[in-house]
């Protein structure tokens, strides 16, 4: 079985909840020049301090740990749809649970991965409830973006807690080394796996790819599913090794990704941040040196000038897929200053992000695009979205961040007043949940009536 369901809504129904499907039209010259739409802002009318109210309660009533845990004694905000506990999922939950830290325990959620961390620095993208990696780290499906110095700024901006990041500082610093040995190729850029980057079902491989033979394998798994007894491990033994059998499995030293590059290339100005707090400013200038020098690749190769975008690789060449991954160089800040209009105009671009429900995961103009959302193929994450309103701050656009939280925040408010509830992602081109997604997701979703309406909209 999947991580998450891929073949229901959880017995819900398919149907659209919104107006039908918008059709892709061209940008017009004021998104172009100003980068919003220029609707006014309005919260009048908006369900805003129920759904403030209902994303605090699923959070709350979904903290666990104790004494009925086998291995997690300390109570933990949870992402909730599995006993295991997931890396990205939790780094994004410190975002909007930062705002409730009298009643959100966030700090032991990331201690949950630092207690766990190896020698060499790896920390397993997703623990099994007795406390054992689910995945080997000699797969790249085993890790996930390296967000945790991400998450303890988040938690440190509301704390201000220098003796937890003097604490956690070393424990990141090695983290981040693990990743540079393991994922860094020659030319600067990472590789790493689609699963464990988060945006499942995107192929990130070139169209037309069959298997080479050169990508990282799980050769132990094959032995794990030969005497299935119909366990729920076995079955998930079963999913991991024809996961790593499948193509996207078997896609990873072949290319480069934008926003594993992009995400370390944050991960070395955070580290630089926490350094500065804890006085460890020997550190300095070899973490810049390293941004210095993905900066410098990420934009001689992974750019293209005619589309004005960033590109992952294969092989040395662009797999032209834009998807919402691109929009971590902001945070990364590796975007020059002369290329950041024309990158911003996509994120305004009807027919590319800027969709009923704006910034799904693959551009709408990609061939494989769903207007229903089917996950990643065009559905609309609240993480990622708060990726993306957070680099607009970076690169100094609150006008634009503003405009794409409301209109995030008001499609979200109108699926909430139809089910009640909150959504693991929605449809870009209708009003409603999309499809597949679950249900009470947060889950990092409760970004959206928390974080979005207190950082961008109140």
């Amino acid at each position: 079985m999947n991580r998450r369901d891929f073949s229901k809504n959880l017995g819900l129904a398919g149907t659209a909840l919104g107006l039908g499907f918008t059709t892709g039209c061209q940008t017009s010259e004021n998104k172009e020049e100003k980068g919003m739409k220029g609707e006014t802002i309005d919260l009048t009318g908006l369900p805003v301090q129920e759904m403030y109210d209902k994303a605090l309660e699923i959070t709350k009533s979904k903290v666990r740990g104790g004494d009925s845990e086998t291995f997690f004694k300390k109570p933990f905000i949870d992402a909730a749809f599995s006993d295991n506990i997931f890396l990205w999922d939790t780094c994004f939950m410190v975002c909007f649970c930062k705002h409730h830290l009298d009643e959100l325990p966030v700090a032991q959620a990331l201690d949950n991965f630092y207690d766990r961390i190896e020698e060499d620095g790896y920390i397993c993208r997703e623990y099994r409830k007795d406390g054992r990696p689910l995945w080997s780290k000699d797969h790249p499906v085993s890790i996930n973006p390296p967000l945790l110095a991400f998450a303890e700024l988040e938690l440190y901006s509301t704390l201000k807690d220098k003796n937890r990041l003097a604490k956690v500082y070393p424990i990141l610093k090695k983290n981040f080394e693990f990743h540079v040995n393991n994922y860094q190729g020659e030319d600067k850029l990472f590789f790493g796996d689609t699963l464990g980057m988060g945006m499942d079902n995107i192929p990130r491989y070139p169209k037309g790819w069959d298997n080479d033979g050169i990508g990282l394998t799980h050769h132990e798994l094959g032995e794990k599913v030969k005497n299935l007894n119909g366990t729920g491990e076995d079955k998930l033994n079963f999913f991991i090794a024809e996961y790593v059998k499948s193509l996207s499995g078997l896609w990873n030293k072949q290319g480069r990704l934008v926003d594993f590059s992009a995400q370390m290339a944050m991960f070395a100005k955070q580290l630089i941040e926490i350094a500065t707090i804890v006085n460890q400013k020997a550190d300095i200038p070899q973490l810049e040196a390293f941004h210095k020098e993905v900066k410098e690749a990420v934009n001689t190769l992974c750019w293209d000038e005619n589309d004005k975008t960033y590109y992952d690789l294969a092989n040395g060449k662009p797999i032209k897929r834009k998807h919402i991954g691109m929009y971590w160089t902001l945070l990364g800040e590796l975007v020059p200053e002369d290329r950041v209009n024309d990158f911003l105009k996509h994120l305004v671009t009807e027919d590319e992000f800027y969709r009923k429900m704006p910034l799904p995961a693959l551009s709408a103009d990609d061939p494989d695009y769903k207007g229903w959302g089917d996950y990643w193929l065009g559905g609309v994450w609240a993480p990622t979205s708060y990726m993306v309103l957070k680099g607009l701050m970076k690169y100094d656009e609150p006008e634009l961040a503003k405009d794409l939280a409301f209109k995030t925040y008001k499609n979200v408010a109108e699926v909430f007043e139809a089910t009640g509830t909150f959504w693991e992602n929605y449809a870009p081109d209708l009003v409603s949940y999309g499809m597949p997604a679950k249900y009470d997701f947060c889950g990092w979703t409760g970004l959206i009536p928390i974080a979005f309406y207190k950082e961008f909209l109140s």
